[in-house]
Protein backbone atom coordinates (compact mmCIF):
# COMPACT_ATOMS: atom_id res chain seq x y z
CA UNK A 1 0.00 0.00 0.00
CA UNK A 2 3.01 2.49 0.69
CA UNK A 3 4.42 1.77 -2.54
CA UNK A 4 1.10 2.53 -4.12
CA UNK A 5 0.79 5.84 -2.22
CA UNK A 6 4.29 6.97 -2.91
CA UNK A 7 3.49 6.29 -7.22
CA UNK A 8 0.88 7.82 -6.52
CA UNK A 9 1.99 11.16 -5.14
CA UNK A 10 5.24 10.67 -7.85
CA UNK A 11 2.31 10.54 -10.67
CA UNK A 12 0.59 13.61 -8.87
CA UNK A 13 3.79 15.60 -9.11
CA UNK A 14 4.73 15.01 -13.29
CA UNK A 15 1.26 16.81 -13.95
CA UNK A 16 2.46 19.75 -11.91
CA UNK A 17 5.56 19.78 -13.45
CA UNK A 18 5.31 22.66 -16.32
CA UNK A 19 4.88 21.15 -20.06
CA UNK A 20 3.35 18.02 -18.21
CA UNK A 21 -0.27 18.84 -16.75
CA UNK A 22 -3.29 19.60 -19.13
CA UNK A 23 -2.82 21.80 -21.91
CA UNK A 24 -2.88 22.63 -25.65
CA UNK A 25 -0.11 24.03 -27.78
CA UNK A 26 -0.54 25.21 -31.70
CA UNK A 27 1.98 24.48 -33.67
CA UNK A 28 2.50 25.90 -36.85
CA UNK A 29 4.89 24.41 -39.51
CA UNK A 30 5.90 23.98 -43.42
CA UNK A 31 6.08 20.83 -45.41
CA UNK A 32 9.57 19.42 -45.26
CA UNK A 33 9.97 20.26 -41.93
CA UNK A 34 10.82 18.18 -38.49
CA UNK A 35 9.24 18.84 -35.60
CA UNK A 36 10.15 17.55 -32.23
CA UNK A 37 7.12 17.84 -29.16
CA UNK A 38 8.44 17.84 -26.03
CA UNK A 39 7.29 15.87 -22.63
CA UNK A 40 9.32 18.34 -20.16
CA UNK A 41 10.16 15.27 -18.30
CA UNK A 42 13.12 12.97 -17.49
CA UNK A 43 11.82 8.83 -17.79
CA UNK A 44 12.61 6.84 -15.20
CA UNK A 45 11.62 3.09 -14.27
CA UNK A 46 7.88 4.48 -12.83
CA UNK A 47 6.80 6.65 -15.64
CA UNK A 48 5.13 5.04 -18.71
CA UNK A 49 4.14 7.46 -21.73
CA UNK A 50 1.67 6.74 -24.63
CA UNK A 51 1.67 9.14 -27.71
CA UNK A 52 -2.08 9.22 -29.77
CA UNK A 53 -2.45 10.29 -33.21
CA UNK A 54 -5.94 12.00 -33.50
CA UNK A 55 -6.92 9.21 -31.46
CA UNK A 56 -4.47 6.51 -33.01
CA UNK A 57 -2.04 5.27 -31.05
CA UNK A 58 1.33 5.90 -32.52
CA UNK A 59 4.35 5.24 -29.78
CA UNK A 60 5.10 5.01 -26.26
CA UNK A 61 7.69 4.13 -23.70
CA UNK A 62 7.73 2.25 -20.51
CA UNK A 63 10.91 1.85 -18.85
CA UNK A 64 13.40 0.81 -20.89
CA UNK A 65 10.85 -0.20 -23.69
CA UNK A 66 9.98 1.76 -26.88
CA UNK A 67 7.11 0.96 -29.19
CA UNK A 68 6.41 3.23 -32.43
CA UNK A 69 3.23 2.22 -34.26
CA UNK A 70 2.37 -1.50 -32.79
CA UNK A 71 -1.01 -1.73 -32.50
CA UNK A 72 -3.31 -2.84 -35.68
CA UNK A 73 -4.99 0.08 -36.96
CA UNK A 74 -1.20 2.39 -37.14
CA UNK A 75 -0.24 -0.69 -38.75
CA UNK A 76 -2.57 -0.15 -41.34
CA UNK A 77 -1.83 3.42 -41.63
CA UNK A 78 1.91 2.54 -41.41
CA UNK A 79 2.82 4.74 -45.02
CA UNK A 80 1.61 7.81 -42.91
CA UNK A 81 4.38 7.57 -40.85
CA UNK A 82 7.10 4.96 -42.31
CA UNK A 83 10.24 6.02 -41.01
CA UNK A 84 8.83 9.55 -39.99
CA UNK A 85 8.35 8.94 -35.89
CA UNK A 86 11.46 9.21 -33.70
CA UNK A 87 11.07 9.02 -29.59
CA UNK A 88 13.83 10.59 -27.38
CA UNK A 89 14.40 7.69 -24.40
CA UNK A 90 15.30 10.29 -22.09
CA UNK A 91 12.45 12.60 -22.23
CA UNK A 92 9.64 10.65 -24.34
CA UNK A 93 9.45 13.58 -26.78
CA UNK A 94 8.18 12.53 -30.56
CA UNK A 95 9.62 13.91 -34.03
CA UNK A 96 8.06 13.76 -36.72
CA UNK A 97 10.32 13.96 -39.66
CA UNK A 98 9.90 15.82 -43.23
CA UNK A 99 6.29 16.25 -42.23
CA UNK A 100 4.09 16.53 -44.30
CA UNK A 101 0.16 17.93 -44.61
CA UNK A 102 -0.95 13.82 -44.08
CA UNK A 103 0.53 14.54 -40.39
CA UNK A 104 -2.00 17.64 -39.35
CA UNK A 105 -3.97 16.92 -36.40
CA UNK A 106 -4.19 16.26 -32.85
CA UNK A 107 -0.97 14.81 -31.01
CA UNK A 108 -1.82 13.44 -27.66
CA UNK A 109 0.94 12.84 -24.91
CA UNK A 110 -0.74 10.76 -21.67
CA UNK A 111 1.28 9.70 -18.44
CA UNK A 112 0.72 6.37 -17.32
CA UNK A 113 -2.61 5.21 -16.84
CA UNK A 114 -3.85 8.54 -16.66
CA UNK A 115 -6.39 10.41 -18.76
CA UNK A 116 -4.51 13.50 -18.20
CA UNK A 117 -1.58 14.61 -20.40
CA UNK A 118 -1.05 17.60 -22.95
CA UNK A 119 -2.39 17.97 -26.41
CA UNK A 120 -0.84 19.56 -29.63
CA UNK A 121 -3.00 20.90 -32.30
CA UNK A 122 -0.17 20.85 -35.37
CA UNK A 123 -0.94 22.55 -38.48
CA UNK A 124 0.82 21.88 -41.67
CA UNK A 125 0.94 24.27 -44.80
CA UNK A 126 1.41 23.06 -48.02
CA UNK A 127 4.32 24.35 -50.14
CA UNK A 128 4.73 22.84 -54.08
CA UNK A 129 6.83 20.19 -55.19
CA UNK A 130 9.18 22.79 -56.83
CA UNK A 131 9.15 25.14 -53.73
CA UNK A 132 9.93 21.90 -51.71
CA UNK A 133 12.78 20.73 -53.44
CA UNK A 134 14.12 24.27 -54.57
CA UNK A 135 18.02 24.50 -54.12
CA UNK A 136 19.06 28.12 -54.55
CA UNK A 137 21.40 28.90 -57.33
CA UNK A 138 24.60 30.78 -56.73
CA UNK A 139 27.05 31.76 -59.27
CA UNK A 140 30.27 34.01 -58.77
CA UNK A 141 33.30 34.95 -60.71
CA UNK A 142 36.59 33.60 -58.78
CA UNK A 143 38.27 36.37 -56.28
CA UNK A 144 34.50 37.89 -55.82
CA UNK A 145 32.29 37.04 -53.05
CA UNK A 146 29.22 35.49 -52.63
CA UNK A 147 26.34 35.59 -49.59
CA UNK A 148 23.47 32.73 -48.51
CA UNK A 149 20.98 35.11 -47.20
CA UNK A 150 18.75 33.08 -44.43
CA UNK A 151 15.01 32.66 -45.43
CA UNK A 152 13.93 33.65 -41.70
CA UNK A 153 15.35 36.52 -39.22
CA UNK A 154 17.99 35.08 -36.64
CA UNK A 155 15.96 35.27 -32.54
CA UNK A 156 17.39 34.21 -29.97
CA UNK A 157 14.66 31.42 -29.45
CA UNK A 158 16.79 30.37 -33.10
CA UNK A 159 20.05 28.20 -33.76
CA UNK A 160 21.62 28.41 -37.42
CA UNK A 161 23.87 25.75 -38.52
CA UNK A 162 26.05 25.55 -41.66
CA UNK A 163 26.98 22.57 -43.61
CA UNK A 164 29.44 22.48 -46.99
CA UNK A 165 29.18 19.10 -48.81
CA UNK A 166 27.73 17.36 -45.52
CA UNK A 167 30.53 19.05 -43.84
CA UNK A 168 29.75 21.27 -40.57
CA UNK A 169 31.19 24.52 -41.19
CA UNK A 170 29.50 26.95 -38.64
CA UNK A 171 27.58 25.86 -35.66
CA UNK A 172 25.73 28.54 -33.79
CA UNK A 173 27.42 32.46 -34.52
CA UNK A 174 30.99 34.33 -36.05
CA UNK A 175 32.94 32.72 -33.08
CA UNK A 176 31.88 28.91 -34.16
CA UNK A 177 33.02 29.16 -37.52
CA UNK A 178 35.05 26.32 -38.81
CA UNK A 179 36.34 24.70 -35.39
CA UNK A 180 38.87 22.06 -36.66
CA UNK A 181 41.63 22.12 -38.77
CA UNK A 182 40.17 20.69 -42.40
CA UNK A 183 37.71 23.10 -42.47
CA UNK A 184 40.35 26.34 -41.09
CA UNK A 185 42.43 24.83 -43.96
CA UNK A 186 39.80 25.41 -47.13
CA UNK A 187 38.05 28.44 -45.85
CA UNK A 188 40.79 30.29 -43.52
CA UNK A 189 39.25 34.07 -42.86
CA UNK A 190 37.12 33.84 -45.59
CA UNK A 191 33.59 32.89 -43.70
CA UNK A 192 31.16 35.68 -42.54
CA UNK A 193 28.02 35.84 -40.72
CA UNK A 194 25.81 38.61 -40.08
CA UNK A 195 23.20 39.55 -37.45
CA UNK A 196 20.56 37.67 -39.58
CA UNK A 197 22.59 34.71 -39.95
CA UNK A 198 23.18 34.80 -43.82
CA UNK A 199 26.65 33.39 -44.60
CA UNK A 200 29.19 35.43 -47.21
CA UNK A 201 31.99 33.46 -48.74
CA UNK A 202 35.32 35.96 -49.80
CA UNK A 203 37.83 35.82 -52.37
CA UNK A 204 35.97 32.80 -53.46
CA UNK A 205 37.99 29.88 -55.36
CA UNK A 206 37.28 27.00 -57.46
CA UNK A 207 37.20 24.64 -54.50
CA UNK A 208 34.65 26.78 -52.86
CA UNK A 209 31.99 25.25 -55.46
CA UNK A 210 29.47 22.92 -54.05
CA UNK A 211 26.26 22.51 -51.71
CA UNK A 212 25.85 24.54 -48.78
CA UNK A 213 23.09 23.52 -46.63
CA UNK A 214 21.65 25.90 -43.59
CA UNK A 215 19.61 24.16 -40.86
CA UNK A 216 17.14 26.27 -38.83
CA UNK A 217 15.92 25.03 -35.22
CA UNK A 218 13.58 27.08 -33.69
CA UNK A 219 12.91 26.33 -30.24
CA UNK A 220 9.90 27.02 -27.78
CA UNK A 221 9.36 25.78 -23.81
CA UNK A 222 7.53 23.11 -25.98
CA UNK A 223 8.31 21.65 -29.05
CA UNK A 224 10.77 22.87 -31.92
CA UNK A 225 10.93 23.38 -35.70
CA UNK A 226 13.75 22.23 -37.40
CA UNK A 227 13.98 23.79 -41.36
CA UNK A 228 16.77 23.04 -43.86
CA UNK A 229 17.68 25.45 -47.36
CA UNK A 230 20.32 24.49 -49.57
CA UNK A 231 22.57 26.17 -51.98
CA UNK A 232 24.54 25.58 -54.83
CA UNK A 233 27.32 27.54 -55.64
CA UNK A 234 29.35 27.61 -58.62
CA UNK A 235 32.97 29.69 -59.20
CA UNK A 236 33.40 30.56 -62.36
CA UNK A 237 37.27 30.61 -63.68
CA UNK A 238 38.77 34.12 -63.41
CA UNK A 239 42.69 35.01 -64.50
CA UNK A 240 42.67 37.24 -61.38
CA UNK A 241 43.68 36.43 -57.74
CA UNK A 242 41.12 34.26 -57.52
CA UNK A 243 42.19 30.87 -59.40
CA UNK A 244 43.93 28.57 -57.10
CA UNK A 245 47.55 28.38 -56.78
CA UNK A 246 47.67 25.57 -58.97
CA UNK A 247 46.17 26.82 -61.75
CA UNK A 248 47.89 30.10 -61.35
CA UNK A 249 50.78 28.13 -62.20
CA UNK A 250 49.51 26.58 -64.83
CA UNK A 251 48.84 29.66 -66.65
CA UNK A 252 52.50 31.26 -65.81
CA UNK A 253 53.81 28.15 -66.92
CA UNK A 254 51.57 28.09 -70.72
CA UNK A 255 52.40 31.68 -70.66
CA UNK A 256 56.18 30.63 -70.41
CA UNK A 257 56.05 27.54 -72.80
CA UNK A 258 54.47 30.03 -75.72
CA UNK A 259 57.19 32.90 -75.40
CA UNK A 260 59.90 30.50 -75.27
CA UNK A 261 58.14 28.89 -78.64
CA UNK A 262 57.44 32.51 -80.20
CA UNK A 263 60.94 33.23 -79.54
CA UNK A 264 62.30 29.93 -81.42
CA UNK A 265 59.99 30.26 -84.33
CA UNK A 266 61.30 34.00 -84.70
CA UNK A 267 64.85 32.89 -84.39
CA UNK A 268 64.58 29.85 -87.03
CA UNK A 269 62.65 31.88 -89.00
CA UNK A 270 65.27 34.72 -88.87
CA UNK A 271 67.96 32.13 -90.00
CA UNK A 272 66.36 30.89 -92.71
CA UNK A 273 65.73 34.43 -94.54
CA UNK A 274 69.64 35.03 -93.87
CA UNK A 275 70.83 31.37 -95.51
CA UNK A 276 68.47 32.46 -98.40
CA UNK A 277 70.12 35.51 -98.70
CA UNK A 278 73.54 34.57 -99.03
CA UNK A 279 72.50 31.88 -101.48
CA UNK A 280 71.29 34.59 -103.81
CA UNK A 281 74.54 36.73 -103.58
CA UNK A 282 76.40 33.48 -104.25
CA UNK A 283 74.46 32.93 -107.32
CA UNK A 284 74.45 36.55 -108.65
CA UNK A 285 78.16 36.42 -107.97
Amino acid sequence: MLKKFIFSLLVAFLFLVPGASDGTDEVSVKEGDSVTLYTNIIINQGVRIKWYYDGIFIARISGDQSNICTDVQCNEDTERFRDRLKLDHQTGSLTIMNITTEHKGDYHLKFSSSSSGKRFIVSVHGVSAAERDEVKRKIVKGGEAVTLETPVEKKTNNSLTWYFNDTLIVSGDQSQICTDAQCKERFRDRLKLDSFGSLTITNTRDTDTGEYKLQINISTGSFSIRRNTSFSVTVTADPGSGRSPGARAGICVGVVLLLVFALGFTIYHMNSRSDIKRKLQNEVL
